[in-house]
């Protein structure tokens, strides 16, 4: 089984729609997993979203280029106003409907640890959850479960794709490292505390497209600025065509 595996990582997510242009006519997947943003282009591209349409999206988020600061009043609450990146996550959920196996991870922030979330299971509340970073955003409760940042405990879920049967997994991972001093701090105490470990068994074969360094400044993986997209665009469009050529024979069906 083919699988597309689309990684956390903010506004970044736009390199991801570049590739994907690229890719998309030599690529079949049968699944697509994404977390955090990843679960969003993920989405799209699983209700066929055209690969230019999508790019069109990334050029057009005004929406997120600026968020209101607030007053956290509960305790899972955040400090930036919510309101838009839910609203662009129920756009996206009226506009597509998933004609490919989607499943999407989100953090149960509580017993710290990933769940995986498949088919018709998905909707924006948990597109919502798996964008909503912790301490920025508010927390999601969904079923009585807080769920935060699908990214979290691990930002390319290539381990959710192997535990749901695929063997062959195409990953597109726009987060080498993670962004800023403060969030290695915050991420890495997390991983530690959590006694998930991400293991990805040898026999699956995995061909990756990612940027050599990180694509931008940590506040520019939350803030949408459609130079950014642009130039981010360009560079998934780039770095997946050095790929191109060899996906047939890496991922070819017997």
């Amino acid at each position: 089984m083919n699988a597309l595996v689309l990684s956390a990582g903010g506004m970044y997510g736009a390199y991801q729609a570049g590739a994907w242009k690229v890719l998309s006519d030599v690529f079949r997947p049968d699944l697509i997993v994404g977390a955090s943003i990843g679960a969003v282009n993920g989405w799209a591209i699983a209700g066929e979203c055209d690969p230019d349409e999508l790019i069109q999206r990334w050029l057009n988020l005004e929406c997120t280029a600026r968020y209101r600061w607030k007053l956290p009043r509960a305790r899972w609450s955040g400090i930036l106003d919510s309101t838009p990146l839910q609203c662009a996550m129920r756009e996206i959920c009226q506009a597509y409907e998933p004609r490919i196996d989607l499943a999407v991870v989100l953090t149960d922030l509580l017993k710290l640890q990933p769940r995986i979330f498949r088919g018709d299971e998905v909707n924006w509340q948990h597109l919502s959850a798996t964008t909503a970073i912790v301490g920025l955003f508010d927390q999601i409760r969904i079923s009585g479960r807080v769920y935060s940042d699908g990214g979290l405990l691990s930002a390319v879920p290539l381990w959710a794709a192997a535990e749901l049967g695929a063997t062959n997994a195409l990953v597109i991972d726009v987060l080498p490292a993670t962004p800023g001093l403060i969030a290695k701090v915050f991420v890495g105490g997390m991983r530690l505390l959590s006694s998930f470990r991400a293991v990805v068994p040898s026999g699956l074969k995995v061909a990756s497209v990612a940027p050599r360094a990180l694509l931008g400044a940590p506040l520019e993986a939350i803030y949408w600025n459609r130079r950014n997209a642009e130039e981010w665009i360009r560079a998934g469009e780039r770095d997946a065509a050095a790929l191109r050529h060899a996906i047939p024979n890496c991922f070819e069906r017997k």
